[in-house]
């Protein structure tokens, strides 16, 4: 039992590092949480600690999607350059990610979480200079979030298949940091620009 509460406790944080650097196209709110679901539908299943940690990881990378909005809405083409590679590495890594998850009998969100909602409106309703800048910070503190997590999940998963994928993961990661970090600056410097 304890193995599970772990497993699930691992789970949930990846669920939401994926959720602060991936994205999901916003709609309507939900009644509830669909991180909160799956979460409950996970502790449910696993009874040992190891398994509900992972569950916990996947759930946690499981959750947003802004890189349409910073597509639609970004002021630079750098802003909008990095919008579309995060969309792109989002849908990559939801349908590796959806499938590992099947093979482990975890479920995971399908549907936007309320933190990606809440995320999604506090950028649709800044525009500009603030836009640019406000996506770049959510996508620097996002991955520096998430390769916490996944070196973490690399360094102590005990399911050979979910460790692998947290280790293959990590310099994808790395190298979105180093794109968000760039963008960040020059959003920086275009903000400072745009108040003179």
């Amino acid at each position: 039992m304890k193995n599970t509460t772990q497993f699930k406790k691992e789970f949930f944080k990846l669920s939401l590092v994926a959720v602060t650097l991936f994205g999901a196209s916003c709609s309507s709110p939900k009644a509830e949480d669909t991180k909160e679901i799956a979460t409950e539908h996970n502790e449910a299943k696993f009874d040992s600690t190891n398994n509900e940690k992972d569950a916990n990881f996947l759930v946690n990378v499981a959750e947003i999607k802004l890189g349409q909005l910073a597509k639609q809405m970004g002021r630079t083409e750098r802003v909008k350059e990095l919008g579309r590679m995060m969309d792109d590495a989002h849908s990559k890594c939801m349908s590796s990610l959806a499938t590992l998850a099947a093979t482990k009998s975890i479920t995971i969100p399908t549907t936007p979480t309320d933190n990606t909602l809440s995320a999604y409106k506090d950028l649709n309703n800044k525009s500009g200079a603030d836009f640019d800048l406000a996506y770049c910070d959510m996508m620097v503190n996002g991955h520096k979030d998430a390769i916490v997590m996944f070196e973490k999940e690399a360094a102590e998963s005990t399911d050979a298949d979910i460790k692998q994928w947290a280790t293959e993961t990590l310099p994808e990661l790395r190298m979105h940091l180093d794109h968000a970090m760039a963008c960040q600056k020059e959003a920086e410097k275009n903000k400072a620009t745009a108040s003179k």
